[in-house]
């Protein structure tokens, strides 16, 4: 199901798409109101390749146009793809074959790469070698708050589990990262092949770039959002490790979510003995007795500096505090 952003990619899209190696597939295009020449490549490459089915209708906006391309999909399994990005002719095959022989697994990602090489900035090559270490199920769910786990344009996903999932919703963040939180929720299971069948391009003018729904702050609000209703349900204190910028956001939207914010804690002396939204800051050495004030908190690691997660990692197991269940990280 591509969603096609950019008409001077479109035919490189198709081509991609078309040389797939799996034979039984369709390709999904939702013409979403184009003012330029998409309507018409689509048209001429749906007479060349009979798979390319068109659905065109005004301009509605991109999770409008997603959900219309979901509801008129007759496969079972539904695979999603960017324009300007690249796929390796043999993804769709490899992903489909791991549904069949998982029947546990009901989102599916692969490996990628950022292109043009001379184009990849670091921040974004950062993100990459991160995710694309997530492989199993359990190392996506244990990282899925720290930010979008699987790229939207990589996975493969079970049509009826995104549907009975509410399909894709517009809160005002990411309609992906969204869907993989809910989905994440409702218990389904992610897994990511080891190996590379995506090129995700990078450019100015990606919408992580330019759309305001995956500015930090809306990013902040979908994870408080899902963690209210997730990890933090029967808690009585939420412990935010990580008292600068990013734990401090985060605490002001877990606020709005009606989480017991309890107490920071942080390595800067500076900070430490002073408060933030009302609440002390402490330091590592103190958690074990604040943690005891409690029947059920929780830590909330909200430290984004390079290797800081690591760190921050060794400390709570150091005290005997279990990932995914006594703590989480969210940075």
């Amino acid at each position: 199901m591509p969603c096609y952003n950019a008409t001077d990619t479109l035919d490189e899209a198709l081509e991609s798409l078309s040389c797939q190696t799996l034979i039984d597939f369709e390709i999904v295009t939702v013409e979403d109101g184009s003012t330029d020449g998409t309507r018409k490549a689509l048209r001429e490459w749906a007479q060349r390749d009979g798979r390319i089915r068109i659905l065109e209708q005004e301009h509605d906006g991109i999770i409008c146009a997603l959900n219309a391309g979901l509801a008129i999909c007759r496969a079972p399994y539904v695979a999603r793809m960017d324009s300007d990005d690249r796929s390796q002719p043999e993804r769709l095959e490899r992903q489909a074959a791991y549904l069949d022989s998982h029947p546990e697994v009901d989102v599916v990602s692969c490996r990628v790469a950022g292109f043009p090489t001379g184009q990849v900035q670091q921040g974004f090559q950062i993100y990459l070698n991160w995710l694309n270490g997530l492989l199993e199920d359990s190392d996506i769910r244990r990282e899925i708050f720290v930010e979008s786990p699987l790229p939207h344009t990589s996975v493969t996903f079970r049509r009826e589990v995104v549907l009975a999932a509410g399909s894709y919703q517009d809160f005002g963040w990411p309609e992906d990262y969204d869907l993989w939180l809910r989905l994440y929720l409702a218990g389904a299971h992610f897994a990511r092949l080891d190996e590379l069948l995506m090129e995700w391009r990078e450019h100015p003018q990606r919408l992580t770039r330019t759309d305001s729904r995956y500015s930090l702050e809306n990013f902040l609000r979908a994870k408080a959002y899902y963690l209210a209703r997730g990890p933090l349900v029967g808690r009585d204190a939420v412990i935010i490790w990580g008292a600068g910028m990013v734990g401090r956001r985060l605490a002001k939207q877990l606020e709005r979510q009606g989480s017991p914010l309890a107490v920071f804690v942080d390595i800067d002396q500076r900070k430490i003995g002073r408060t933030r939204r009302g609440h002390p800051i402490i330091p590592p050495t103190d958690l074990p007795a604040w943690w005891t004030r409690y029947k059920k908190p929780v830590v909330l690691a909200a430290v984004g500096a390079r290797g800081a997660r690591g760190l921050i990692r060794r400390q709570l197991e150091a005290v005997g505090l279990q990932e995914g269940i006594d703590w989480w990280c969210v940075a």
